[in-house]
């Protein structure tokens, strides 16, 4: 026996028990990133950069003029936006608004709210992405094979961004509901 053992185990603190486990802001983390292959991709292409697309397909995605680009780049920057507020579930920033903020600076999120907003994200996430598992079994004859193989790669950590997306939800979720 050591004199450590024999002292009495200091209390752990409320915010300590609620800081979220290492693996938890990994996975927050990962979840942030999961959009960012398929938008980067989008980007190039409303900026004139190969597509992958055969010159009928990428009529589809990106119409010439002004609203083609401009739906990819908008599409690429409100994903990313979303992935990234995965990491409000593992910052303080998900618990309390920033004060910075008019009008609701400092107020506490309401953490039910937080959940179900999360969860129904998860649900829809997991609703659209989860198909592109199967993206080479599906014919696509608006792009060209290599098109076909990139697109797929682009794409395929999309399909991560929902389960990470539950993971780190449940996880607040435990730890505010002793709050």
């Amino acid at each position: 026996m050591t004199a450590a053992s024999l002292l009495p185990a200091r209390p752990v603190s409320n915010s300590a028990a609620r800081r979220p486990r290492r693996w938890v802001v990994w996975a927050a983390h990962a979840a942030a990133l999961t959009a960012l292959p398929s938008g980067l991709w989008r980007i190039i292409v409303a900026c004139g950069g190969p597509s992958g697309y055969t010159p009928a397909g990428l009529l589809e995605i990106c119409p010439p003029g002004f609203a083609g680009p401009a739906y990819l780049l908008t599409l690429s920057v409100l994903t990313e936006l979303a992935a990234v507020a995965t990491l409000g579930l593992v910052r303080p920033w998900g618990e309390r608004v920033p004060r910075w903020v008019p009008v609701l600076g400092g107020r506490s999120l309401p953490y039910l709210t937080v959940v179900a907003i999360a969860g129904a994200g998860a649900a829809v996430l997991a609703a659209l992405w989860t198909p592109m598992l199967f993206w080479w079994m599906l014919p696509h004859s608006g792009m060209t094979e290599m098109g076909r193989l990139l697109v797929g790669l682009l794409y395929q950590p999309l399909v991560a961004w929902a389960p990470l997306l539950a993971v780190v939800t449940v996880d607040y979720w435990r730890r505010r509901r002793h709050g």
